[in-house]
């Protein structure tokens, strides 16, 4: 099994003294306040160096979200202002966006970068017995409750603030294009969830998961069809409701 553990060190020095010249914050924010940065397109929203903000900020992304097979999985990572310029010249964007082979060694990169990062799911009965949205919001909050270095801020990817939060948050609508750490936040969980299910696949041979990722191919449904769920599928979702 994956280890939902593990912790990269980072590189260079949290401290965020350094400004990179191609951020562009129109406006800042403070802790206990309303948020008013507001993002300008092709900027990073995550140059806390620019704000009054004293302290770190997570990228915060999900996969999975429309997978028939496995858990949802979310990404917290935390990146050091200097390996922004880093991970941008390395072309970090949207994972869907990436073939497997870049978005492994992006992952690598961005774990050996980071200051700190870790992983939260939920699995198929849990989105099962509370729906996909609440499941999402469940994974996200547990990748943040489990890092060890707490960030001043969330930057989440979406339109749904984590529930249940006690840190300050803004939502990002399609923020894995928008923001360089929630890009790098689903790089992350894309590979993990990827890595996860390709085990599973050994496990559960019937659905051809080493090729759609626990998603709805037309060799999956048609397995489904043929042997109905196994118990790591999504029973609440359409397709998996099916009788053998």
């Amino acid at each position: 099994m994956v280890s939902t553990e593990q912790t990269a060190a980072g590189i260079c020095s949290p401290a965020l003294s350094q400004e990179p010249t191609w951020l562009e914050l129109s406006s800042t924010f403070r802790l206990g306040s309303a948020l008013t940065q507001r993002v300008v397109p092709g900027s990073a929203v995550e140059g806390s160096s620019l704000s009054t903000i004293p302290g770190l900020v997570a990228g915060i992304d999900e996969v999975g979200r429309g997978a028939l097979f496995g858990p949802v999985v979310a990404a917290a990572v935390i990146l050091p202002a200097c390996a922004l310029p880093k991970l941008m010249a390395a072309e970090i964007k949207d994972s869907k966006k990436l073939s497997s082979s870049r978005r492994t060694q992006l992952s690598q990169q961005i774990c050996e970068l980071a200051t700190d990062w870790n992983i939260g799911f939920a699995s198929s009965a849990e989105i099962d017995q509370i729906n996909i949205l609440q499941a999402t919001l469940l994974a996200m909050r547990r990748a943040v409750l489990k890092l060890k270095v707490q960030p001043q801020l969330c930057l989440v990817d979406g339109n749904q603030p984590i529930k249940d939060l006690l840190i300050p948050q803004e939502t990002i609508v399609k923020g894995d294009e928008r923001s360089l750490t929630i890009a790098a936040a689903s790089i992350v969980a894309k590979v993990w969830r990827d890595e996860l299910v390709m085990r599973l696949a050994l496990k559960y041979p019937l659905y051809n998961l080493k090729d759609n990722k626990g998603y709805g191919s037309q060799k999956h449904l048609v397995a489904l069809q043929k042997y109905g769920p196994s118990r790591l599928h999504r029973k609440s979702f359409r397709p998996c409701q099916v009788q053998c």
